[in-house]
């Protein structure tokens, strides 16, 4: 439902994870809303230690929170490191949303990932198909943290009355991403491949399967820009997709990819590897409904991630 709007101005936000791509993006777009915006470093904070989040709180006394900070990781992480995917994402959200409780923070805004969703979800996935079937096993423990999430905040509601709610992002992309081949997701790892491949004069690149698979993405500034929009705008108990709207198969992707670099060779498809889930895509009605839509274009915003790979890519030589 749509609540009563919450101004944000005047107020004192605490971004939780603000180190990381979504954090720093919020952080960015919130800055814009006349608040003060409050961080703590992990130097500063650790999340994991309930007495010094429950002590950190008392003594900044937030107004609102953001909540994106989480351990995160790809296949192969997920899979090396269950327990710790599981425990320190549960510890991290519910020391943080005890702790606004506690201290009476006015508004909280949890994010959690598409990939609560089951793996064979029917498309475009709405909001309720949450817990109608088996997880995907790669990321279950990932997943089954941030659905504890999600019913941390409606269970606060509906016990202490606490106007916490949840939003769920699609495949994010943009500045602050990790390029990394081996731990990076497919778009900014597309985006480095491209480079080095043009840089290395390569006649061609490799995608891992067919090609065929669709994948929907948004821009982290996008999302950043729903997540303000939520918390000035929503008051409910059900969780609230963010995606695009769209998607696109992997090849297509890729070739995108390349035409915004400006790698001009080929695309070979590896098909002994597996393709993964045939298509994932998140309903965006709910928030259409609201009133809010993406902004940034997906060439646009890999235009300006291929910038912001560059930047990261001369920061690391020291240039």
């Amino acid at each position: 439902m749509i609540g009563q709007p919450y101004d944000l101005a005047g107020k004192r936000v605490y971004v939780a994870g603000h180190r990381g791509m979504v954090g720093s993006a919020i952080v960015r777009r919130v800055g814009l809303e006349g608040c003060e915006v409050l961080t703590a470093s992990r130097a500063e904070l650790d999340l994991k230690n309930q007495a010094a989040v429950r002590a950190w709180f008392a003594a900044n006394r937030p107004d609102a929170v953001f909540l994106a900070a989480a351990k995160v990781g790809g296949i192969l992480a997920n899979d090396s490191f269950p327990a710790d995917f599981l425990y320190d994402n549960l510890i991290i959200e519910a020391n943080i949303i005890e702790a606004a409780h506690v201290q009476d923070v006015e508004k909280l805004l949890f994010l959690g990932s598409s990939c609560i969703y089951p793996k064979f979800a029917p498309q475009p996935i709405t909001e309720d198909a949450l817990l109608t079937g088996p997880l995907e096993p790669t990321n279950e423990w990932y997943a089954i943290a941030k659905i504890a999430g999600i019913k941390l905040a409606q269970a606060y509601r509906r016990q202490h009355g606490r106007d916490f709610i949840s939003a769920m992002p699609t495949n994010l992309y943009g500045p602050g991403d990790n390029y990394d081949l081996a731990g990076g997701h497919v778009l900014p790892a597309l985006i480095r491949k491209a480079h080095e491949a043009k840089l290395a004069g390569a006649a061609a690149i490799e995608i891992w399967g067919t090609g065929t698979p669709r994948r929907e993405f948004l821009h982290v500034d996008d999302l950043a820009d729903a997540c303000v929009f939520l918390m000035r705008r929503y008051s409910g108990e059900s969780h609230v997709n963010a995606g695009s709207g769209e998607d696109i198969a992997i090849a297509d992707l890729a070739q995108l990819v390349c035409d915004v670099v400006g790698f001009e060779g080929a695309i070979q498809r590896d098909t002994s590897k597996p393709d993964g889930t045939p298509r994932k895509l998140m309903s965006g009605d709910k928030l259409a409904g609201m009133g809010w839509q993406p902004r940034i274009g997906l060439r646009e915003g890999i235009a300006g991630a291929y910038r912001d790979f560059l930047d990261q890519s001369v920061t690391k030589r020291g240039l």
